[in-house]
C-alpha cells in the first residue's frame, strides 16, 4: 500500500524553519482538508500541539507531520513539497487522487 504522504526534503526544511520560529514548542503540523474554492476541496496546514487519537503520524526529515483522520483517503500515495522562485512561494501537493483542479490552483476534487 502507498503511504498516505510523503515529503520532499524542502517541504522538511521549510516546515522545520516554521516549527522552530513558532515561539513555543509543537508536536509537529497537521495537514487536513476542507471544503472551498470552485473545485470543492482545499489543504489546510496547522500547528499540532498535541497528537489526536486517530491522526496519522509520519515521520520524516526529522519531523512530525500529523494527519487530519478525514483527509486520509484524499491524500494517499500523495507528495509534499515547497517551492520558492520569483513569482512564489509556498508548498505543493502532488496528489495521483486529484481528478482536476482550479484555475487559480487554489482547490481541487477527486
Amino acid at each position: 500500500m502507498a503511504p498516505v504522504l510523503t515529503l520532499t526534503e524542502s517541504a522538511a526544511l521549510r516546515v522545520k524553519a516554521l516549527l522552530e520560529n513558532r515561539g513555543k514548542p509543537s508536536v509537529g503540523i497537521r495537514i487536513g482538508i476542507r471544503s472551498k474554492g470552485c473545485s470543492g476541496l482545499s489543504y489546510t496546514l496547522e500547528f499540532a500541539d498535541e497528537t489526536g487519537p486517530y491522526d496519522e503520524v509520519i515521520e520524516a526529515h526529522g519531523i512530525k507531520v500529523l494527519i487530519d483522520p478525514k483527509a486520509i483517503m484524499f491524500l494517499i500515495g500523495s507528495e509534499m513539497d515547497f517551492t520558492d522562485d520569483k513569482l512564489s512561494s509556498g508548498f505543493v501537493f502532488k496528489n495521483p487522487n486529484e481528478k482536476g483542479k482550479c484555475g487559480c490552483g487554489e482547490s481541487f476534487h477527486v
